[in-house]
Formats: C-alpha cells, sequence, structure tokens
C-alpha cells in the first residue's frame, strides 16, 4: 500500500494499458479518477470492480485534446479527493497509414490527443501541485508519468504520426522535469514495447502475426498490460523519490534493437 492517502488521475483509464494501471494503483491504495472520452460503460465497470475490493474510484469524461475539458475534468477530480498527487497521462490513439496516404486530419488527430493531450493533462497537474497544501504522505508535491512508447526512439515507418508524438513526450517530459524538479515535482516516462491491449490487436491476436512480432522481442514473449502497469506504483511513491526526468523501458528487450544480435 505505498501510495496510501494519495489521489491519481489516469487519462484514458477505462481500457488496455490504462486500466491494468488503474487496478494497480487502487491495488497499492491510491484514490483513482478513470478518464474516458466518449462511452463510460467500462470505466463505470472497472469503478465497481475497485470498489468491490475496498477502494475509490471515480470516472471522469474528457477529451484529453480539449484545454476546456481538461480543466472540468480536473475540476470533477478535485470535487471529489481533494486534491491531485498523481497524473498518469496515459490516453493514446493510432490512425495509421503510409505516408504518401496519410491525410493531414489523421497526423493532426494523433499529434493532437498523443502530444498536446498530454501537455495540457501535464500543465493542468503541475498547477495545481502548486496550489495545494503540501502533501503530508509524499515527499514530492506531485508526480506526473507520461506513458510514451518504445517508438520514441525506434522509427516506426508506416507509424510516422505516432512515432512523433511518442518522439515529442520524451523531450516533452524531460523538459517538464527540469523546468519543475525545482518546485519538488517529478515528471517521468514509461516507455512500453509490445503489449496485447486493443489498440494493436493485428499484430498478436493470430499466430502467424504473433510469430513475426516475437523476432522483435528478445524476451520471447508478447507483454501484457499488467507489466507497464507494475512500474507505475514505484514510479509514483517515495520509493523513487530521486527518479527525475527519466523514461523506464519496459518492453522485453525490444529497444535493444534485436536484428543486431546476430550482425554484430
Amino acid at each position: 500500500m505505498i501510495l496510501q492517502g494519495q489521489a491519481a488521475l489516469v487519462t484514458g483509464g477505462d481500457s488496455g494499458i490504462g486500466a491494468e494501471v488503474c487496478r494497480v494503483l487502487a491495488a497499492n491504495g491510491a484514490r483513482v479518477g478513470i478518464n474516458y472520452h466518449v462511452e463510460s460503460t467500462a470505466a463505470d465497470a472497472l469503478c465497481e470492480e475497485i470498489h468491490a475490493r475496498g477502494g475509490e474510484a471515480i470516472a471522469v469524461k474528457a477529451d484529453v485534446s480539449s484545454e476546456d475539458e481538461v480543466g472540468a475534468m480536473f475540476d470533477r477530480f478535485a470535487a471529489a479527493f481533494g486534491r491531485i498527487d498523481i497524473l498518469v497521462a496515459n490516453a493514446g490513439i493510432q490512425i495509421d497509414a503510409p505516408v504518401i496516404k496519410m491525410s493531414l486530419a489523421a497526423w493532426r488527430r494523433v499529434l493532437e490527443v498523443n502530444l498536446t493531450g498530454q501537455f495540457l493533462c501535464a500543465r493542468e497537474a503541475i498547477r495545481r501541485f502548486r496550489e495545494q497544501a503540501p502533501s503530508t504522505v509524499s515527499r514530492s508535491i506531485g508526480k506526473v508519468i507520461c506513458m510514451s512508447s518504445v517508438h520514441e526512439v525506434i522509427p516506426w515507418a508506416g507509424h510516422v504520426n505516432y512515432a512523433a508524438s511518442k518522439g515529442g513526450v520524451q523531450l516533452m517530459m524531460k523538459s517538464l522535469a527540469q523546468e519543475v524538479a525545482r518546485h519538488r515535482i517529478r515528471v517521468n516516462g514509461i516507455a512500453p514495447g509490445a503489449i496485447a491491449t486493443p489498440i494493436n490487436r493485428p499484430a498478436w491476436e493470430t499466430p502467424e502475426a504473433r510469430e513475426r512480432l516475437l523476432t522483435l522481442i528478445p524476451y520471447g514473449r508478447v507483454g501484457e498490460p499488467v507489466d507497464v502497469a507494475r512500474a507505475v506504483p514505484w514510479l509514483a511513491s517515495d520509493e523513487s523519490d530521486y527518479v527525475i526526468g527519466t523514461t523506464l523501458f519496459v518492453d522485453g528487450g525490444m529497444s535493444l534493437y534485436p536484428a543486431f544480435a546476430e550482425n554484430g
């Protein structure tokens, strides 16, 4: 229960990695805000699941790319829990196409959600960290965890908008960390590799697709959402209090460029 008494908001918390992050945060004592975009069914069900296990959770609607909706989401969260200690900026989308077929709308939408959305949520969290009373349950006054991807460092043909957004997340996270560490706010990132979630189902659902994917993963298995989620409580707790501006790769070794293993 290393997060007992803390309040955590998870964007895109109603599915995939985000949902597992919510479960793990609640299991570690945090009160959890589960952000969703359109339909509340999954977020409401997750709230009920957390309540049944003795935790606290609320569902909060917002399109993270909308400045007004982000502000309203934080207001709703504050009304429920009184303060915010942790933001997990997790919401993200993919709209894939070869570059010659990629529309400007597809480029803009991915950047709006994956990068601008993280900026808007991080900015609002940092503002509120600094305005509220000092924490009595954490050495820092607030923590931001930016959910990135191995594609913040690995180019990805056919996904130029997604890779650009995650590369942007990396330097945004580091720049934020550099700027706000003096205020005792910690900003870090997590970069998942190949994780079996709905966003990338075609890459792992069939035996043939999974076999191709495994050639990119030295550890020999596709990751599960819980593999990523388990890293969050540590980064959000005092156990990592001296960790600032760091990306933790949770990728089974994918970022080691395994194709080079036989060509050294």
